[in-house]
Protein backbone atom coordinates (compact mmCIF):
# COMPACT_ATOMS: atom_id res chain seq x y z
CA UNK A 1 0.00 0.00 0.00
CA UNK A 2 1.48 3.30 -1.14
CA UNK A 3 0.30 6.60 0.34
CA UNK A 4 0.99 9.48 -2.01
CA UNK A 5 -0.02 12.97 -0.89
CA UNK A 6 1.90 14.94 -3.50
CA UNK A 7 0.02 18.07 -4.53
CA UNK A 8 -1.89 18.27 -1.22
CA UNK A 9 -1.39 20.99 1.38
CA UNK A 10 -1.76 19.87 4.99
CA UNK A 11 -2.05 22.04 8.09
CA UNK A 12 -1.22 20.32 11.37
CA UNK A 13 -2.09 22.50 14.34
CA UNK A 14 0.02 22.25 17.48
CA UNK A 15 2.76 20.45 15.59
CA UNK A 16 5.99 21.72 17.14
CA UNK A 17 6.33 18.55 19.21
CA UNK A 18 4.61 15.35 20.28
CA UNK A 19 1.81 13.75 18.26
CA UNK A 20 1.42 16.83 16.08
CA UNK A 21 5.08 16.84 15.07
CA UNK A 22 4.98 13.12 14.28
CA UNK A 23 1.91 13.66 12.08
CA UNK A 24 3.53 16.58 10.25
CA UNK A 25 6.62 14.48 9.60
CA UNK A 26 4.65 11.49 8.31
CA UNK A 27 2.51 13.63 5.99
CA UNK A 28 5.61 15.35 4.59
CA UNK A 29 7.25 11.96 4.05
CA UNK A 30 4.15 10.97 2.05
CA UNK A 31 4.67 14.00 -0.20
CA UNK A 32 2.26 16.57 1.25
CA UNK A 33 3.28 20.20 1.55
CA UNK A 34 3.01 20.56 5.31
CA UNK A 35 2.36 23.66 7.37
CA UNK A 36 3.73 23.38 10.91
CA UNK A 37 1.91 25.44 13.53
CA UNK A 38 2.61 26.52 17.09
CA UNK A 39 2.20 29.61 19.27
CA UNK A 40 5.85 30.69 19.29
CA UNK A 41 7.45 32.02 16.10
CA UNK A 42 10.85 30.66 17.13
CA UNK A 43 9.68 27.22 18.19
CA UNK A 44 7.46 26.83 15.13
CA UNK A 45 10.28 27.80 12.78
CA UNK A 46 12.66 25.35 14.48
CA UNK A 47 10.12 22.53 14.19
CA UNK A 48 9.72 23.20 10.45
CA UNK A 49 13.50 23.11 9.98
CA UNK A 50 13.60 19.83 11.91
CA UNK A 51 10.97 18.27 9.64
CA UNK A 52 12.86 19.43 6.54
CA UNK A 53 16.07 17.90 7.89
CA UNK A 54 14.45 14.45 7.78
CA UNK A 55 14.71 14.41 3.97
CA UNK A 56 10.96 14.54 3.38
CA UNK A 57 9.31 14.59 -0.06
CA UNK A 58 6.96 17.51 0.54
CA UNK A 59 7.60 21.15 1.28
CA UNK A 60 7.51 22.44 4.84
CA UNK A 61 6.56 25.91 6.06
CA UNK A 62 5.92 27.42 9.48
CA UNK A 63 2.93 29.55 10.47
CA UNK A 64 2.81 30.63 14.12
CA UNK A 65 -0.57 31.54 15.64
CA UNK A 66 -2.24 31.23 19.03
CA UNK A 67 -5.30 29.14 18.24
CA UNK A 68 -6.81 29.62 21.70
CA UNK A 69 -8.43 32.80 20.38
CA UNK A 70 -10.70 33.66 17.47
CA UNK A 71 -8.18 36.32 16.46
CA UNK A 72 -5.38 33.78 16.32
CA UNK A 73 -7.42 31.43 14.15
CA UNK A 74 -8.34 34.28 11.81
CA UNK A 75 -4.69 35.33 11.53
CA UNK A 76 -3.69 31.79 10.55
CA UNK A 77 -6.42 31.56 7.91
CA UNK A 78 -5.40 34.97 6.51
CA UNK A 79 -1.86 33.63 5.99
CA UNK A 80 -3.09 30.27 4.69
CA UNK A 81 -6.44 30.66 2.89
CA UNK A 82 -6.80 27.06 1.64
CA UNK A 83 -5.70 23.61 2.75
CA UNK A 84 -6.59 20.16 1.45
CA UNK A 85 -5.93 18.40 4.76
CA UNK A 86 -6.67 19.88 8.17
CA UNK A 87 -5.39 18.06 11.24
CA UNK A 88 -7.00 19.60 14.34
CA UNK A 89 -4.33 18.50 16.79
CA UNK A 90 -3.80 21.59 18.99
CA UNK A 91 -4.75 20.66 22.52
CA UNK A 92 -3.94 20.93 26.20
CA UNK A 93 -4.49 18.78 29.27
CA UNK A 94 -4.14 19.58 32.94
CA UNK A 95 -4.86 17.10 35.74
CA UNK A 96 -7.06 18.83 38.30
CA UNK A 97 -9.75 17.58 40.66
CA UNK A 98 -13.25 18.65 39.65
CA UNK A 99 -13.78 20.65 42.84
CA UNK A 100 -10.49 22.51 42.38
CA UNK A 101 -10.98 23.30 38.69
CA UNK A 102 -11.95 26.92 38.14
CA UNK A 103 -14.05 28.28 35.28
CA UNK A 104 -10.90 29.65 33.66
CA UNK A 105 -9.46 26.13 33.30
CA UNK A 106 -12.68 24.83 31.79
CA UNK A 107 -12.84 27.76 29.39
CA UNK A 108 -9.20 27.43 28.26
CA UNK A 109 -9.65 23.71 27.55
CA UNK A 110 -12.80 24.50 25.60
CA UNK A 111 -11.17 27.28 23.56
CA UNK A 112 -8.00 25.33 22.71
CA UNK A 113 -9.35 21.79 22.39
CA UNK A 114 -12.72 22.49 20.80
CA UNK A 115 -13.17 26.00 19.45
CA UNK A 116 -9.85 26.12 17.60
CA UNK A 117 -10.98 23.07 15.63
CA UNK A 118 -14.47 24.48 15.13
CA UNK A 119 -13.14 27.78 13.81
CA UNK A 120 -10.59 26.26 11.44
CA UNK A 121 -13.03 23.64 10.15
CA UNK A 122 -15.57 26.39 9.48
CA UNK A 123 -12.91 28.34 7.57
CA UNK A 124 -11.47 25.53 5.46
CA UNK A 125 -14.34 23.14 4.74
CA UNK A 126 -16.07 25.35 2.14
CA UNK A 127 -12.91 25.37 0.02
CA UNK A 128 -12.59 21.61 0.33
CA UNK A 129 -16.22 21.18 -0.68
CA UNK A 130 -15.71 23.42 -3.72
CA UNK A 131 -12.72 21.28 -4.74
CA UNK A 132 -14.74 18.10 -4.05
CA UNK A 133 -11.84 16.72 -2.00
CA UNK A 134 -10.62 17.25 1.50
CA UNK A 135 -9.73 15.66 4.79
CA UNK A 136 -10.45 16.97 8.28
CA UNK A 137 -9.16 14.93 11.21
CA UNK A 138 -9.75 15.77 14.87
CA UNK A 139 -7.16 14.37 17.28
CA UNK A 140 -9.48 13.53 20.14
CA UNK A 141 -8.75 10.94 22.86
CA UNK A 142 -10.02 7.77 24.44
CA UNK A 143 -10.75 10.15 27.34
CA UNK A 144 -13.72 11.31 25.29
CA UNK A 145 -15.35 7.98 26.12
CA UNK A 146 -13.54 7.10 29.35
CA UNK A 147 -13.81 10.44 31.14
CA UNK A 148 -10.75 10.57 33.43
CA UNK A 149 -11.69 11.36 37.01
CA UNK A 150 -8.51 13.39 37.47
CA UNK A 151 -9.36 15.76 34.57
CA UNK A 152 -13.05 15.70 33.81
CA UNK A 153 -12.76 19.03 32.00
CA UNK A 154 -10.32 17.50 29.51
CA UNK A 155 -12.48 14.46 28.88
CA UNK A 156 -15.53 16.62 28.22
CA UNK A 157 -13.61 18.68 25.65
CA UNK A 158 -12.56 15.51 23.83
CA UNK A 159 -16.11 14.16 23.82
CA UNK A 160 -17.08 17.41 22.13
CA UNK A 161 -14.36 16.97 19.50
CA UNK A 162 -15.70 13.53 18.61
CA UNK A 163 -19.24 14.89 18.37
CA UNK A 164 -18.23 17.85 16.20
CA UNK A 165 -16.30 15.57 13.83
CA UNK A 166 -19.29 13.26 13.47
CA UNK A 167 -21.64 16.18 12.84
CA UNK A 168 -19.34 17.73 10.25
CA UNK A 169 -19.01 14.40 8.44
CA UNK A 170 -22.79 14.37 8.04
CA UNK A 171 -22.76 18.03 6.99
CA UNK A 172 -20.31 17.11 4.20
CA UNK A 173 -22.42 14.16 3.03
CA UNK A 174 -22.21 13.42 -0.67
CA UNK A 175 -18.99 15.38 -1.21
CA UNK A 176 -15.43 14.19 -1.59
CA UNK A 177 -14.65 15.52 1.89
CA UNK A 178 -14.26 13.19 4.84
CA UNK A 179 -14.21 14.12 8.52
CA UNK A 180 -13.03 11.73 11.21
CA UNK A 181 -11.67 11.73 14.73
CA UNK A 182 -8.72 9.74 16.04
CA UNK A 183 -8.70 8.50 19.64
CA UNK A 184 -5.19 7.99 21.02
CA UNK A 185 -4.75 6.33 24.37
CA UNK A 186 -1.85 7.22 26.67
CA UNK A 187 0.94 8.26 24.30
CA UNK A 188 4.58 8.92 25.05
CA UNK A 189 4.67 12.56 23.98
CA UNK A 190 6.61 15.43 25.53
CA UNK A 191 3.52 16.39 27.53
CA UNK A 192 3.17 12.95 29.06
CA UNK A 193 6.93 12.82 29.74
CA UNK A 194 6.62 16.10 31.65
CA UNK A 195 3.67 14.72 33.63
CA UNK A 196 5.74 11.66 34.59
CA UNK A 197 9.02 13.51 35.17
CA UNK A 198 8.82 13.40 38.99
CA UNK A 199 8.17 9.64 39.02
CA UNK A 200 11.00 9.06 36.57
CA UNK A 201 13.42 11.07 38.71
CA UNK A 202 12.29 9.32 41.87
CA UNK A 203 12.65 5.79 40.48
CA UNK A 204 15.49 6.25 38.00
CA UNK A 205 13.61 4.07 35.52
CA UNK A 206 13.46 4.61 31.77
CA UNK A 207 10.57 6.81 30.66
CA UNK A 208 9.03 3.91 28.69
CA UNK A 209 8.82 1.80 31.86
CA UNK A 210 7.45 4.66 33.94
CA UNK A 211 4.80 5.25 31.29
CA UNK A 212 3.95 1.54 31.17
CA UNK A 213 3.55 1.47 34.97
CA UNK A 214 1.23 4.50 34.74
CA UNK A 215 -0.88 2.72 32.14
CA UNK A 216 -1.08 -0.48 34.18
CA UNK A 217 -2.07 1.46 37.31
CA UNK A 218 -4.34 4.18 35.96
CA UNK A 219 -5.56 2.76 32.63
CA UNK A 220 -5.76 -0.89 33.59
CA UNK A 221 -8.14 -1.85 30.75
CA UNK A 222 -5.33 -1.23 28.24
CA UNK A 223 -4.62 -4.38 26.27
CA UNK A 224 -1.13 -3.42 25.11
CA UNK A 225 -0.25 -2.45 28.72
CA UNK A 226 2.06 0.36 27.64
CA UNK A 227 1.97 3.86 26.22
CA UNK A 228 1.77 4.18 22.45
CA UNK A 229 4.45 5.99 20.50
CA UNK A 230 3.66 9.21 18.66
CA UNK A 231 4.53 7.43 15.41
CA UNK A 232 1.80 4.86 16.03
CA UNK A 233 -0.75 7.67 16.19
CA UNK A 234 0.69 9.39 13.11
CA UNK A 235 0.41 6.21 11.05
CA UNK A 236 -3.38 6.03 11.20
CA UNK A 237 -3.73 9.78 10.71
CA UNK A 238 -1.65 9.59 7.54
CA UNK A 239 -3.85 6.80 6.20
CA UNK A 240 -7.04 8.75 6.96
CA UNK A 241 -5.58 11.78 5.18
CA UNK A 242 -5.01 9.80 2.01
CA UNK A 243 -7.17 8.86 -0.96
CA UNK A 244 -7.13 5.28 0.31
CA UNK A 245 -9.51 6.20 3.15
CA UNK A 246 -12.21 7.68 0.90
CA UNK A 247 -14.96 5.46 2.35
CA UNK A 248 -14.11 6.24 5.98
CA UNK A 249 -15.94 9.26 7.36
CA UNK A 250 -17.81 10.09 10.54
CA UNK A 251 -15.68 7.52 12.33
CA UNK A 252 -13.91 7.70 15.67
CA UNK A 253 -10.79 5.65 15.02
CA UNK A 254 -9.21 4.11 18.10
CA UNK A 255 -5.47 4.03 18.61
CA UNK A 256 -5.99 3.42 22.30
CA UNK A 257 -4.19 0.12 22.76
CA UNK A 258 -7.56 -1.56 23.40
CA UNK A 259 -8.24 0.62 26.42
CA UNK A 260 -11.91 1.36 25.61
CA UNK A 261 -13.62 -1.80 26.80
CA UNK A 262 -16.42 -2.06 24.27
CA UNK A 263 -16.84 -4.05 21.07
Amino acid sequence: MQIDLKGKTALVTGSTEGIGYAIALQLARAGADVVVNGRSEEKTAKAAVRVKSEGVKGGVTAVAADLATAEGCSALVAKLPHVDILINNAGIFQPSDFFDTADEVWDRHWQVNVMSAVRLSRAYLPGMQAANWGRVIFIASESGFNIPVEMIHYGVSKTADIAVARGLAKRMAGTGVTVNSVLPGPTLSEGVEAMLADERQKTGKAIEEVAAEFVRKHRSSSIIQRAASVEEIANIVTYLASTLASATTGASMRVDGGLIDTL
